[in-house]
């Protein structure tokens, strides 16, 4: 089964009534765990999107305290879970400064936790891709934020 283009579907939700569309949104909401997530962020918080970023912020650095450092394999998997979730955050918002600010404080917040990811070559490499990750979000921005986002970017290095 072929699906629809995006400007097909945009072309076909423009003739729905407002109920329709109700409907189609609560579907949405109802399939999908993401979905949901997403309307409630779009909703309830993409109109104060700093104390998103404090909310975000906070619940990653509460995950970091929970992490399991001792052994380096669990967590590894604890490191890749909270960038599962981070990035997720990031994709709700669709800000290349909030990317940046939230990459930032991961890699910040991992540097400060004590887990010895320099000694794991793939947590190396993890933590050396979003730093890459920063910078390719930075080269988006204006260039006075570019500059005033460059400075931290060096802390990372």
């Amino acid at each position: 089964m072929k699906l629809a283009s995006v400007n097909e579907i945009k072309e076909e939700l423009s003739h729905l009534s407002q109920k329709d569309l109700l409907a189609f949104c609560m579907r949405l909401v109802k399939f999908k765990k993401d979905n949901k997530e997403l309307m409630n962020y779009l909703l309830f918080q993409s109109d104060n999107q700093q104390l998103y970023l404090q909310q975000v912020k906070d619940e990653i650095t509460e995950m970091f305290k929970e992490i399991n450092s001792s052994n380096l394999y669990f967590a590894k998997k604890s490191l890749r879970k909270i960038l599962r979730i981070t990035n997720k955050y990031i994709k709700h918002t669709g800000s290349g400064q909030v990317e940046i600010e939230l990459l930032f404080h991961y890699c910040s917040t991992l540097q400060s936790s004590g887990i010895p990811f320099k000694k794991s070559t793939a947590l190396n490499n993890l933590y050396l891709a979003q730093v890459k990750k920063i910078d390719k979000a930075l080269s988006t921005l204006h260039e006075d934020l570019q500059y005033d986002y460059s400075k931290l970017v060096q802390q990372l290095r």
